[in-house]
């Protein structure tokens, strides 16, 4: 299985890379996108992993960091909609397709 990213969910990881870089420096950034990247892989694998949140999405956190990937399996692949951090408006990316 692949996996396509939402244009917005790609600028919300590149927001969260550039936040840790600046603040706790480059090996806890490379980790940051190292974890992500990890998920996306294990989703797009096992794309029912995730818990349901309606909407045909699921939610799946990121080890270690105060994310959550939303996504939406599609066909071969899965959709990642939304990467938002868990003190987020839960409501944040609901719109996206």
């Amino acid at each position: 299985m692949s996996y396509a990213l939402h244009p917005s969910a790609a600028r919300e990881l590149a927001e969260a890379a550039r936040y840790y870089l600046r603040e706790a420096g480059r090996g806890v950034a490379a980790r940051f996108v190292d974890e992500f990247e990890r998920v996306v892989r294990l989703l797009a694998e096992l794309p029912g992993l995730g818990t349901p949140t309606g909407d045909e999405r699921r939610s799946f956190p990121l080890h270690g960091f105060p994310y959550s990937i939303i996504y939406r399996p599609a066909g071969q692949s899965v959709r990642i909609l939304v990467l938002r951090h868990q003190h987020r408006d839960p409501e944040h990316g609901q719109g996206r397709r």
